[in-house]
């Protein structure tokens, strides 16, 4: 059973196995459609497409982030209508980096599914391994997806503001760690979001400390050793991941458990969130040193 990382040739092996569920996950939040019509014109054989918004998201509400975590027996049917139950090993891909297979892989865990792994370097890997491609749309028999959640794996709004309130976060009883890049972290060339800044007291680790410039995850004592400067000691089971919008921080979530550190929380609202309610507070500037 895989459940964090999987390699081109591994996957390669298993490609017409039909106890093998592949989900293609790309995603451009620039282009929302850009992924589906890559995935037309070009995919791992087998490969199911899955649309961040349509399949792996809820929708916005007034009080929610823009990716909000979808209803259980929404996301359930739609695992289902991949073709997904108990019995499956799911591997999830993107573009590259995992950044968007990963919220793939987070939900999966969430319901209860631990077979479940990120292609190492996505897509990119894949061709750069000489592997095929298949333009075929090709469809998995419908299955029951029994879902359980677990709720104790996130974290609300409500209690990160509480968490704040009582001084948790400035005291290290709970790290809050951003995975968005240091600029929008700072508050500065915010495109994305309407108020630009941080949580007050939340760390900062970019996702794109996790993986190397071919989107490749870092080895686990490469990831371990990376994590040392956020973690400063602390047990990762006192993490949050947060990030623009519960996307990326799924990837710092997946960093983490590849390099044994597991236990970490995501809040899944993430900063889109946040800043719905005017009265919460916003830092600005760069992280604190550790």
């Amino acid at each position: 059973m895989f459940t964090t990382l999987i390699e081109p040739a591994e996957l390669a092996a298993h490609v017409e196995d039909p106890q093998w569920a592949i989900i293609d996950c790309r995603f451009e939040l620039a282009s929302p459609e850009w992924g589906e019509r890559a995935w037309a014109s070009g995919h791992i054989p087998h490969a199911l497409y899955a649309h961040l918004e349509r399949d792996l998201s809820g929708p916005r509400t007034p009080h929610s982030g823009r990716h909000p975590l979808p209803e259980v027996s929404a996301l359930a049917a739609t695992l289902g209508r991949f073709g997904i139950d108990a019995s499956v090993q799911v591997v999830a891909y993107d573009q590259s980096s995992g950044a968007f297979a990963a919220r793939l892989w987070w939900l999966l865990r969430w319901l209860g599914h631990r077979a479940v792994a990120v292609l190492n370097g996505g897509l990119a890997a894949w061709e750069r391994a000489g592997l095929p491609l298949s333009a075929a749309a090709q469809a998995r028999a419908p299955q029951r997806f029994r879902a359980i959640a677990d709720d104790a794996m996130q974290a609300s709004t409500a209690q990160i503001a509480a968490a704040l309130e009582a001084g948790a976060l400035t005291r290290g009883d709970a790290l809050l760690i951003d995975a968005r890049s240091a600029e929008r972290f700072a508050g500065e060339n915010e495109t994305l979001d309407p108020v630009a800044g941080h949580i007050p007291g939340a760390r900062n680790h970019p996702y794109a400390r996790n993986h190397d410039a071919q989107g490749r995850f870092l080895g686990a004592t490469e990831l371990r050793r990376a994590w040392e400067g956020s973690l400063r000691g602390a047990p990762p089971r006192q993490v949050i991941a947060m990030c623009g919008s519960g996307v990326t921080a799924c990837h710092n979530l997946l960093a983490l458990e590849a390099a044994g550190l597991s236990g970490a929380r995501l809040y899944a609202g993430s900063w889109s969130e946040w800043i719905r309610d005017p009265a919460h507070a916003v830092a600005l500037g760069p992280a604190a040193d550790p």
